[in-house]
């Protein structure tokens, strides 16, 4: 029959009492946000929320939706949404891309001092500045791509020059070797 020692079980208890000590550490204490600022950030989510299920929407939608969409938003009355929605629109990959319309419209927001469009200038800065790197990238990478068919062109150009240099040479006739030195050959 086994017996219970009091003892062999102390090192276990103090294990677990340390270790739920540790768990539950007092959370700082959180420093009230004025009233204000909440209803400020909770208009700026109620009204950027809705735009990034709109952006996830045009991630999944085919190229011929993404025309569509754009023809809707054209011709609908240009609110501060609908212009938001047609500059995530203008920036889709798979759609026929309009940068630069779509950043005046995202500027044209961002210089506007109504309420209505202060809580949608955080996504429109974001996408202005997402839009502005890509026109930056996309004119590097025109500029190499001409530099790229530039030194093709020359690479063509001196590659026909050393074939004709090489047929010329083959088209010269060896003379047949005499004894004799060729006049200027040293001695």
């Amino acid at each position: 029959m086994k017996t219970y020692d009091m003892h062999s079980g102390w090192p276990r208890l103090l294990a677990v009492i340390l270790l739920s000590g540790c768990a539950t550490s007092p959370e700082p204490p959180q420093e009230a946000l004025p009233t204000a600022a909440v209803a400020q950030i909770d208009e700026a989510a109620a009204a950027i929320l809705p735009l990034l299920s709109y952006l996830q929407f045009l991630q999944r939608i085919s190229p011929q939706q993404l025309l569509r969409e754009r023809a809707i938003l054209t011709v609908a009355p240009p609110t501060p949404v609908t212009q938001l929605r047609l500059a995530l629109l203008l920036g889709q990959p798979r759609a026929p891309q309009d940068l630069v319309r779509a950043l005046g419209l995202l500027e044209g927001m961002l210089k506007s001092n109504d309420p209505a469009v202060a809580s949608l200038h955080p996504l429109a800065r974001l996408l202005a500045s997402q839009y502005q790197e890509r026109l930056k990238l996309a004119t590097q990478n025109e500029k190499i791509l001409q530099q790229l068919k530039e030194s093709q062109h020359r690479n063509g150009e001196l590659q026909e020059k050393l074939d004709a240099l090489s047929d010329i040479e083959r088209s010269l006739t060896v003379r047949p070797s005499s004894g004799k030195k060729p006049p200027g050959a040293p001695r």
